[in-house]
């Protein structure tokens, strides 16, 4: 009752600010892009007890900047399933106080909105736009966080799956055709036969590789239908295949990718949403995703110039899922880099009633064959250095995060928690938080 009270007193005043405030100033965007959310906690973000206070205090930076007829609105969640909004003018420091009764994380997202309660949208070029926020998080025990439970036949469908795709050959059938002579080295569209639609990509070869000379890198992308870009340069250091999450072909025209990414949706849903196809994991989309990266994997370990040992795989949202799934599928990956992974603890809404954003696939059972999760549990060699896990990232939630870093079976591991991150936002100023394990 406390609290209800508090926060009703704030909200009165913050109507007497808004009633006084008039219309904001005029910014531009270039001044607008001058503008930061500064954020801290009382704590270090991870290190808090169950019914411990949570004290969050946001400042605006905008040096000279007139902030009048603007406002610091903020929305807590948690994983308790409580909620509040709360807001102070923008020349104020907003001071958010809380707690959370379980092990779980708690999100304050902070934005920076006019009178109308309009977040304040910064144009940074071309279609890209980014609201001035910083998305703020905390946890109890998050080490302790536990996944929802794996089908008991997981290893049994995985094995059924490379059976289906050991029955299709590849070596020998391969078309490798150079697109591009660059600096060091030559690039190439590869078609790999595959399950269904083919493995393809972009591989990058330096000049003068010799036989088991270099080190193999498979590089994933997020999600999207776009046409993959051709890469700007090769590495000399390694060969490199940029592979393609569906099968695509590289280099045609416009007209070809406007029809091929028609195909790919059902009914109303982008490739991956339908829960129709969802209720299968053999139909699921992911199965396909899944099928040619394994066979992407055998082709990259078929070069001549793989030196054999080193086999890494590395990517970002849907590139750090399939990142997990190339460590999980193929026991020759010995490095994995995956970034604010895709996916983790799918169940996790509705069997454990942890908060996620808007943007997410409906779960099924079915789904939890592809869940880095339980993926994590058969990765037990390589070494995985998760880049970034924001502690306000709702696409790809901390909670999910934190229970991949937890399942990961193997010995050497790290996971770097970034505050005020999320999903494409990372605050110039932030605490940054790395857990790590082995060497």
């Amino acid at each position: 009752m406390k609290r209800i009270c508090i926060i009703a007193l704030m909200a009165i005043g913050v109507m007497t600010a808004i009633l006084s405030a008039g219309e904001p100033a005029k910014l531009t965007d270039e001044q607008l892009k001058s503008i930061r959310i500064n954020g801290s906690t009382n704590k270090s973000a991870l290190s808090y007890l169950e019914n411990e206070p949570m004290i969050f205090t946001f400042k605006v930076e905008s040096g000279s900047l007139p902030l009048d007829g603007y406002f610091l609105s903020c929305v807590r969640r948690g994983d308790d399933g409580k909620s509040f909004n709360t807001k102070v003018p923008a020349s104020e420091t907003l001071t958010v106080k809380t707690s959370l009764d379980r092990p779980g994380f708690v999100s304050v997202a902070v934005k920076l909105v006019d009178a109308k309660d309009e977040p304040v949208v910064v144009k940074l070029g071309g279609h890209r736009r980014r609201h001035i926020g910083f998305y703020a998080g905390t946890a109890v025990k998050a080490e302790t966080l536990k996944d929802c439970g794996e089908p008991a036949d997981f290893d049994e469908f995985w094995a059924k799956q490379r059976k289906r795709l050991d029955a299709v050959p590849f070596k020998g059938l391969v078309k490798e055709e150079m697109v591009k002579k660059v600096a060091n080295g030559t690039i190439y569209a590869v078609t790999i036969p595959c399950v269904g639609r083919p493995a393809t990509g972009y591989l990058c070869v330096p000049d003068g590789a010799a036989a088991k000379s270099l080190p193999a890198e498979i590089v994933f992308y997020g999600y999207g239908a776009y046409k993959q870009p051709l890469p700007g340069k090769v590495n000399k250091y390694k060969i490199q295949l940029y592979l393609n999450a569906h099968g695509q072909e590289m280099g045609r025209d416009d007209a070809y990718y406007k029809e091929f990414f028609k195909s790919i949706r059902t009914k109303k849903y982008s490739y991956g949403f339908n829960p129709e196809e969802n209720k299968d994991p053999e139909t699921a989309f992911f199965n396909g995703m899944c099928l040619r990266l394994m066979r992407a994997l055998e082709y990259l370990k078929s070069r001549p110039e793989w030196d054999g040992r080193s086999l890494r795989a590395s990517g970002g949202s849907q590139g750090g899922l399939q990142t997990m799934w190339a460590a999980a599928l193929d026991q020759d990956v010995n490095v994995a880099y995956p970034s604010i992974t895709w996916c983790c603890d799918l169940a996790g809404m509705d069997k454990a009633g942890r908060i996620h954003g808007p943007w997410r696939i409906a779960y099924t059972p079915a789904l939890d064959y592809y869940d880095p999760v339980f993926m994590a549990k058969r990765i037990k060699k390589a070494r995985v250095y998760i880049r970034r896990a924001g502690l306000g990232d709702y696409t790809c939630p901390p909670s999910g995060l934190a229970i991949s870093y937890n399942n990961l079976a193997t010995p050497n591991k790290s996971i770097s928690w970034v505050q005020g991150s999320d999903h494409g936002f990372i605050p110039e100023k932030s605490e940054v938080i790395v857990w790590k394990t082995g060497k």
